[in-house]
């Protein structure tokens, strides 16, 4: 760290970059160089400047002479200090440090051969260190239970392996900043494919996986018929069944309606872009779907900022295409040298990444650019828009890959591409994509992607400070600039989000500033083809729906998706994450049925609280684990015991013996097990300590730990995502028991205190009014999607990703 410290210190450009507060909030706790103690040994402006500079050293295999590079790297700098353009975040973490690695994503290949899994496996454990996701088909895998002929034995099958790549994910921290991420695929005529997609009904599982599903042209066609169609055995190409295309696409489609997976890609028109055939067919992408990727190839991302490609001509916005033209022809410079200058993790993903030379330029702040224009997303000036701004993007960039083809040559793999029979001389294979900027969107004060704006105000939380109301600044500035500001409008806006049903607001004004709830879904899918139609990859978006969402909506979006050209979809039904997960039958979800089923849980959770709460037994023997948690009052060790029913106790232990942090954790921990032998739903538990806020708040591992309360929970919380104990476990029949057992079990309970001798046998006061709370915010978590786990903010789903527009959590880059 000490040379990175020094090398990039010198000639820094005076310009200053443009961050927000929640642009700095991201910087430092994502890409900042940290010495051993997470402690930042750089600024964000030494930060650009050593991206710039790192990137700028590319042209040196080129023949640039030193003054050329440093006045590339200036150029470099301008750009993204003014926010101009963005590279994906590894680039960020990777240039000019001993990591190194600037790719996003990968594709891995899979196949069956078990020395060629754990193969892949190590390689996807690799790659995650390096800070990138991994894709994968599952395609070529035999089916369940299918023979395996050097031993006899059996097949565990596509979701055997899925769950030992996750479980492996679990495990590894991915650049030291988030958890990897992966894309599973399974291909709709695989035997197993039943199993696949309803596999993650239940919440929890694959919890380290998007998975979506291979849609192919004759199973497309199987379903507008009426038809069956065949399954497959990979391992011998032999039919094994036929069956219902339309029992199929309902198991999708229910499964996209009540969790958003899985997504579909559709194979043949992703192979039928492909633009290097010769070396194999798309099988994957990566883990937002919108790089299809053959094997061992990379993604190498990048995004331009539309808010800032604009003038003013009079009293009137523009597109400044002069200025998106010099911005591109910047970035494409910047992207190809990330290909000379990429250290890659594996030696065949180095090989492939330089055969195609496949860049991915995209853009981000689009919804800002309308506004700016006065344009309605959900309209056809909207549209138009879109084609307009990806046609020129997509005509600039190829021109800038056949100019360098005379420079810096042909890609390697050139000989059999669609370019060679075209006869277009091209440097890369690609280079167009819309990536999910989620963070990157942050950082650049803007729209993520293409997408809407998910709300025009929202609560600000920053790090450790009091939250923060935040409205749209593009709407402040018309609401000004028309003359119908007030702070009481603003209170109305941020109480709603939506200012469609504010009445004082004009009407041209709530037609412009439309937010991704107010959008219909089918004008979601309209522009996503827009986009798409001058793609030479993929889109990462995600189609919004509300919560009252039918799944006929969702049949009739994936329809129109294929009608349009799209390279596949995502959907997410707001709240949908947090119901209880009910299945009936073969997985198809009935809407009657779910009501009476919810109707008997509910009765049950009755009984419960009514009845005497009897702690259960400690057995002789238990297992557990202990977690080691830095906390702002020192070292914390925190174990967790488990009985055959589940959690039963939680010590915690910090400091020294007899301080008051010590009783105050010993005496959580007590109460802890109490409840858990009593019977209070783990996930309860740890939701109540979780985010209670200390005087000392710490970082550990990219990850806010507010107090010591808020480590236990977050603690427990691990514990559940490790055993996989989401699934809803309500008993049958409720007994009370015997007076020979209450003695019993009371006699069982060490006494270690007067207050403890108290709690014995007691009537669980209180239970009912906790069972009605958490009753009330599982309906408000349907009623506001997910909540975000490190400030409590509501996260938004889109471009195939997760954010947190409050505190900047993203589960992407």
């Amino acid at each position: 760290m000490a040379e990175n410290e020094t090398l990039f210190k010198e000639n820094i450009p005076d310009l200053e970059p443009e961050l927000s507060e929640n642009a700095l909030t991201v910087i430092e706790k994502r890409y900042l160089i940290k010495d051993e103690n997470r402690k930042p040994i750089e600024t964000p402006k030494q930060m650009f400047w050593r991206v710039a500079k790192h990137l700028a050293g590319g042209d040196k295999t080129y023949g640039a002479t030193d003054a050329e590079i440093e006045k590339t790297a200036q150029k470099f700098y301008e750009a993204m200090a003014k926010l101009e353009f963005l590279p994906n975040s590894p680039t960020f973490t990777g240039a000019g440090t001993k990591l190194g690695q600037l790719s996003a994503c990968f594709v891995l290949p899979v196949e069956d051969d078990m020395t060629e899994i754990l193969k892949t496996q190590m390689n996807m454990g690799i790659i995650h260190k390096s800070g990138g996701g991994t894709g994968f088909s599952f395609s070529r895998l035999r089916p369940k239970d299918d023979v395996v002929g050097t031993t006899g034995g059996v097949s565990c099958g596509p979701i055997g392996f899925m769950q030992m790549f996750n479980d492996t994910t679990e495990q590894i921290k991915q650049g030291g900043t988030r958890r990897g991420a992966n894309m599973g695929i399974l291909r709709i005529d695989h035997p197993d494919i039943e199993e696949f997609i309803t596999y993650k009904h239940k919440e929890g599982r694959l919890s380290n996986f998007n998975i979506s599903v291979g849609i192919t042209k004759k199973f497309w066609e199987a379903l507008e018929k009426g038809e069956d169609y065949d399954l497959i055995n990979p391992r011998s190409g032999k039919k094994m069944k036929s069956i219902s295309a339309q029992m199929i696409f309902d198991i999708i489609i229910d499964g996209a309606w009540r969790n958003g997976e899985p997504g579909v890609i559709f194979l043949d028109l992703i192979n039928a872009n492909n633009p290097t055939p010769n070396l194999g067919e798309i099988e994957a992408t990566n883990p937002c779907g919108e790089q299809p990727l053959l094997p061992y190839e990379s993604c190498n991302l990048g995004s331009i900022n539309l808010a800032k490609m604009v003038k003013k001509q009079g009293n009137k916005i523009n597109v400044d295409w002069d200025k998106f033209a010099r911005t591109l022809k910047t970035l494409y410079h910047f992207m190809d040298n990330v290909i000379d200058l990429n250290r890659l993790p594996i030696e065949e993903i180095n090989e492939m990444t330089r055969k195609t030379r496949k860049v991915g330029m995209g853009i981000m702040g689009f919804a800002d650019l309308l506004v700016q224009l006065s344009i309605p997303y959900n309209s056809e000036e909207g549209l138009a828009l879109a084609e307009k701004i990806m046609s020129f993007m997509q005509t600039e960039t190829h021109k800038l890959s056949q100019e360098y083809s005379k420079t810096r040559g042909l890609f390697p793999a050139y000989q059999g591409s669609i370019w060679e029979k075209a006869g277009v001389p091209m440097h890369n294979a690609s280079t167009t994509t819309i990536a999910p900027t989620g963070t990157l969107s942050i950082m650049g004060s803007c729209g993520s992607g293409i997408e809407p704006f998910f709300a025009l105000a929202y609560v600000k939380t920053v790090m450790d400070k009091d939250p923060l109301p935040e409205v749209n600044p593009w709407f402040i500035q018309v609401a000004k600039d028309r003359g119908f500001y007030s702070e009481e409008l603003m209170k109305k806006v941020l109480e709603k989000g939506s200012i469609q049903e504010i009445e004082e607001i004009p009407e041209d004004v709530r037609k412009v500033f439309v937010i991704s709830s107010d959008i219909s879904a089918d004008w979601h899918v309209k522009m996503q083809a827009a986009f798409q139609k001058y793609t030479d990859n993929g889109i990462s978006k995600t189609i919004n729906f509300p919560n009252s969402a039918a799944i006929e909506d969702v049949a009739a979006s994936y329809k129109l998706a294929y009608k349009l050209k799209c390279k596949g979809l995502t959907v997410y039904r707001d709240g949908s994450r947090q119901e209880q997960i009910l299945t009936v039958g073969n997985g198809v979800k009935e809407a009657s049925a779910k009501k009476e089923l919810q109707e008997k849980i509910e009765i049950k959770e009755q009984v419960v609280v009514t009845h005497k709460v009897v702690p259960r037994s400690r057995p002789t023997v238990l297992k557990g684990t202990t977690e080691r948690v830095t906390t702002g009052l020192g070292k914390m060790y925190i174990t967790i015991n488990e009985d055959d029913q589940g959690p039963f106790e939680v010590f915690a232990g910090i400091g020294k013996s007899g301080g008051d942090a010590t009783s105050m954790v010993e005496a959580i921990g007590r109460i802890i097990s109490l409840a858990l032998r009593s019977g209070v739903e783990v996930k309860t538990i740890a939701k109540h300590l979780k985010g209670i806020r200390g005087s000392s708040p710490v970082w550990q591992d990219g990850e806010l730990i507010l107090s010591a309360p808020d480590a236990i929970g977050r603690a427990i919380e691990r514990y559940v995502e490790r055993k996989n104990q989401l699934a809803l476990d309500i008993p049958e029949k409720i007994d009370q028991p015997t007076q020979e057992q209450q003695a019993a079990r009371d006699d069982s309970l060490p006494v270690e205190s007067p207050e403890m001798a108290q709690l014995q046998g007691f009537e669980f006061a209180g239970a009912a009014d906790s069972v009605e709370t958490e009753t009330k915010e599982k309906s408000n978590k349907k009623e506001n999607g997910d909540i975000c786990p490190e400030c409590g903010g509501k996260l938004q789903y889109e471009s195939g990703c997760v954010l947190c527009p409050s505190c900047a959590f993203s589960r992407c880059g």
